[in-house]
């Protein structure tokens, strides 16, 4: 009977687990702001319920965001002949911050969260990075430091910052948002591997 009662509450604790997570990630899929009273009510469990499951947002985030967002290499397939690493990258910017603004409560969510607390960093997902690495893998560049500088550049112009700096504070629309930075992108690919064509 013990052993009856312990599955029990074992199998409630990993519905209600699952519950908090799947609410988590139908909100992050919306758009929406990302909150943890927001989570609970969605996952119809308080708040401090949510608390003992997770210990904060970035944590809830980082399990509900995974396995959200293809890989690079499925991300970049429309673009995998392309012999044009502008063309690649703008292609990958775009693909990226089209996301960033489908998901824009969570990414906002996350940088928030990463922001005040910089140790956190780490917990972001990074899928900047998977994809200007795969987007410039088939080229060799200028110079391994030229490549580098590049890809540095690139965090900075095809990133959320970016974006929402571009919507927030300049009043863009997401759409034109998108198109600046997929052209500042491209630019600076291009300035980069000019020495090479």
């Amino acid at each position: 009977m013990e052993a009856e009662t312990a599955t029990g509450r074992a199998n409630q604790k990993a519905r209600t687990r699952r519950a908090i997570v799947e609410a988590c990630r139908d909100l992050a899929r919306s758009g929406a702001e990302v909150t943890m009273p927001q989570v609970a009510k969605a996952a119809l469990v308080s708040e401090a319920t949510a608390y003992r499951y997770f210990p904060d947002l970035i944590s809830l985030l980082q399990e509900a965001l995974e396995g959200l967002w293809p890989g690079p290499e499925h991300a970049l397939a429309p673009v995998a002949a392309s012999a044009d690493p502008a063309e690649r990258i703008a292609f990958a910017t775009g693909y990226l911050l089209r996301h960033v603004h489908a998901h824009q409560g969570a990414v906002r969510a996350m940088i928030s969260s990463t922001i005040t607390v910089p140790a956190r960093s780490g917990a972001r997902p990074g899928m900047r990075f998977a994809l200007i690495d795969h987007a410039l893998a088939p080229f060799e560049g200028p110079s391994p430091d030229a490549v580098a500088r590049l890809k540095h550049s690139l965090t900075l112009a095809c990133g959320a910052e970016a974006f929402f700096v571009l919507t927030d504070l300049c009043g863009l629309s997401p759409d034109d948002a998108i198109a600046t930075a997929v052209e500042t992108a491209a630019t600076l690919t291009r300035a980069a591997f000019a020495d090479q064509t």
